[in-house]
C-alpha cells in the first residue's frame, strides 16, 4: 500500500532521481535517497511545508535536489530503479534515512548535526539528518 499519492510519471521521476543521486552508492543507497524523498512529501513541517507530491519534492528550490539541474537526471527510468522507487513509495525503510530528511556527501566524517538536525548515520559516502519527532512527526 503506497504511503503517498503517485502516477506512473511520478514513479519514472523517482526512480530517476534515486540514479541520479546515489546510483555509485548501490541499491542500499537509491533506496535511502527514496526514504528522504518519501518523508519530504510526508512530512509538511520545516522545510518541506506544503511539499505535497513527488514532482513538488524532486523540483523544490531552494532546498531540492542538485541532480535535477544535470543531464543524467533526464534520461528514461529504468526498470530496476523503478522497482526500487516503488518499494520506498510502499513504504519501506532502510537505515540511516529512515526518517530522515536531508542527506549530503561530506569531505571528511559526518558532523553530529547539520543545521540543527541530528546525524542518524552514513551509508558509504552519504550522512544522513533527521528531526525530531516533536519537529516533524508525520516522518515517524
Amino acid at each position: 500500500m503506497a504511503v503517498i499519492k503517485y502516477n506512473s510519471s511520478d514513479l519514472d521521476m523517482l526512480a530517476r532521481l534515486l540514479r541520479a543521486e546515489a546510483e555509485g552508492e548501490g541499491d542500499l543507497g537509491m533506496l535511502m535517497v527514496g526514504n528522504v524523498s518519501v518523508n519530504r512529501v510526508l512530512a509538511n513541517c520545516l522545510d518541506f511545508k506544503n511539499i505535497r507530491t513527488i514532482p513538488q519534492m524532486v523540483y523544490q528550490r531552494p532546498g531540492g535536489y542538485e541532480s535535477v539541474q544535470k543531464p543524467y537526471f533526464y534520461q528514461r527510468a529504468r526498470e530496476a530503479e523503478k522497482r526500487l522507487a516503488k518499494r520506498v513509495i510502499n513504504g519501506e525503510r532502510t537505515h540511516p534515512a529512515s526518517n530522515g530528511l536531508w542527506f549530503y556527501r561530506p569531505v571528511g566524517s559526518c558532523p553530529p548535526t547539520w543545521f540543527n538536525q541530528r546525524n542518524t548515520g552514513r551509508f558509504k559516502a552519504h550522512c544522513f539528518f533527521a528531526p525530531s519527532v516533536q519537529d516533524c512527526p508525520r516522518v515517524y
